[in-house]
C-alpha cells in the first residue's frame, strides 16, 4: 500500500510562485509515472501534469504549459510541481497521484491513476 503525502501549498499573491512536493511511503514508485492533478471548488478534478517513470518525458494542461513544471526525484520518492507566474484561476486543491503505468499512457484521465495524496490547499489571490 501506498501512500501519498503533499505539501507545499499556501496563499500567495498573482504574480508568485510556489513549490508542490509529493513524497510517497510504503512503495517504490520509481517504475511509474506520476501525475498532479487539481480541483477548483464547484469544479471537477482536472489534469495538471505528469512525467514517466525516468523523467525523459513530460506532459502538460494547456491552461498551464509554461508556467508550470514537474519533476521527480526517485531517490528521494518524491514528485515536485514548480508553479511559476501563478493566477488566481490557479486556486484550487493539488493532488499528485501514482499511474499504473511507467510510460505516459493515457496521462490525463484519472482513471490511469491508482494511489492518490490528500491533496494541498493553493490559494492565487488578485
Amino acid at each position: 500500500q501506498a501512500q501519498l503525502v503533499e505539501s507545499g501549498g499556501g496563499l500567495v499573491q498573482a504574480g508568485a510562485s510556489l513549490r508542490l512536493s509529493c513524497t510517497i511511503s510504503g512503495r517504490t514508485f520509481r517504475n511509474y509515472a506520476m501525475g498532479w492533478f487539481r480541483q477548483a471548488p464547484g469544479k471537477e478534478r482536472e489534469y495538471v501534469a505528469a512525467i514517466s517513470w525516468n523523467g525523459a518525458s513530460t506532459d502538460y494542461a494547456d491552461s498551464v504549459k509554461g508556467r508550470f513544471t514537474i519533476s521527480k526525484d526517485n531517490a528521494e520518492n518524491t514528485v515536485y510541481l514548480q508553479m511559476n507566474s501563478l493566477k488566481p484561476e490557479d486556486t484550487a486543491v493539488y493532488y499528485c497521484a501514482k499511474s499504473k503505468t511507467a510510460p505516459l499512457l493515457h496521462t490525463r484521465l484519472a482513471g490511469t491513476y491508482d494511489y492518490w495524496g490528500q491533496g494541498t490547499q493553493v490559494t492565487v489571490s488578485s
